[in-house]
């Protein structure tokens, strides 16, 4: 839960509520193929803090919210869906059915959280999910698709499209394929960098990653990597772009100012799904063959810890909650404007709400309220 503070009237009267305490976490999630669960990792502590055991058939792919509510997953066996957790509770509160009884493997979400786009690697086809009814379109894009990725705005999604080697880009507003670029060989992930001006993709085959200029929606770079590279993400500036090489147990990172590559970090065997904290600090890739996650911190780009979770860890997508967002100063761009119950009400006090919400006092919480929102 969030508030923020109106004017001098005092705190405990104008608190207003968005979200859950659990929103305040940035959790990971980590698919655990060969386990059927996914595991819950505390990004703060570096350690598991729940497993999901129900619900789940081959997890593979992964998304989180924007607001850090739900996490959709993709099951790669039978029966195909994509299963819904509610963050709250880390528990799965709904599956979606999928169409052609194929396995799903990219997700990826809509910025708004309207839209769920799903891959399937055995036709070309993607799977558009309105959140709101939880049914189903579906779009015809290249040969074999893989990764999906959907740019900070929501307008266009990307999906690499391994079998014909092409990216394709689809339209939010009418769902149409917009434009086919040609890439490396069997490109598997892919990432938006945050401002929206390019796209990495990961070419497994040709043990290189092409760079995508979304104005033209063309490549304009390509920058060779380690061996089979699979995973991208990127730090919140753009500056650092990682790629997991699953061939070679390596993580590469490429310096988008020289698209260049300037560290190559040695992780667990067979990395692949990788994720990074909303304030840059660490990278987290699932090393599918080490039951293993490795934490990286990016300042050194050394790895800072390796977290033991199920068998066979995929995390394919953006698994780690976003950053906290707090309700409503008019005006302020980090901050929304609805009010929907009194925080002081809901936690019983306001020592036992900044208490459940990780903060040392009131204080404390009214300054990271303050600070966040611009006041």
């Amino acid at each position: 839960m969030k508030f923020r503070i109106c004017g001098a009237v005092p705190v405990f009267l104008v608190a207003c509520l968005l979200g859950s305490a659990r929103t305040l976490a940035q959790n990971a999630y980590i698919t655990n193929g060969d386990s059927n669960s996914v595991s819950v990792i505390d990004t703060a502590t570096n350690t598991v803090t729940a497993t999901i055991a129900a619900g789940f058939s081959q997890p593979f792919g992964v998304a989180v919210t924007s607001d850090g509510s739900k996490v959709y997953v993709g099951n790669a066996s039978s029966p195909f869906s994509v299963s819904v957790i509610d963050t709250a509770t880390n528990s799965v509160i709904a599956a979606i059915p999928v169409p052609l009884s194929l396995p799903p493997i990219g997700v990826a979400v809509t910025p708004d959280g309207s839209k769920v786009y799903v891959t399937y690697d055995v036709v070309g086809s993607v799977s558009v999910i309105d959140t709101a009814t939880n049914t189903t379109t579906t779009i015809q894009v290249g040969s074999n698709p893989f990764g999906v990725a959907v740019t900070p705005n929501g307008r266009d999604v990307y999906v690499a499209n391994y079998g014909s080697n092409t990216v394709s880009v689809i339209d939010t507003a009418s769902n149409a394929v917009i434009a086919t670029i040609r890439v490396g060989v069997l490109p598997l992930g892919l990432a938006v960098t945050p401002d929206g001006n390019r796209v990495y993709v990961a070419n497994a085959r040709s043990d290189s990653v092409s760079v995508i200029d979304t104005a033209t929606n063309t490549v304009t770079a390509t920058v060779l990597v380690g061996s089979y590279p699979v995973g991208v993400t990127m730090t919140p500036d753009g500056s650092k772009v990682y790629i997991s090489n699953f061939f070679s147990d390596t993580v590469s990172m490429i310096s988008s100012a020289s698209n260049s590559v300037a560290a190559t970090i040695p992780v667990g065997v067979n990395p692949e799904g990788e994720s990074m904290t909303p304030d840059g600090s660490r990278l987290y890739i699932a090393n599918r063959s080490s039951n293993s996650v490795s934490a990286i911190d990016t300042a050194t780009n050394t790895v800072a810890g390796t977290i033991p979770v199920g068998d066979a860890p995929i995390a394919f997508g953006v698994f780690i909650q976003p950053p906290p967002r707090f309700a409503g100063t008019s005006g302020k761009a980090n901050c929304y404007g609805q009010s929907v119950a009194a925080l002081a009400r809901q936690y019983h006090g306001l020592n036992a709400a900044a208490a459940a919400l990780g903060f040392t006092s009131v204080g404390a919480l009214q300054n990271a309220i303050l600070a966040f929102c611009g006041q």
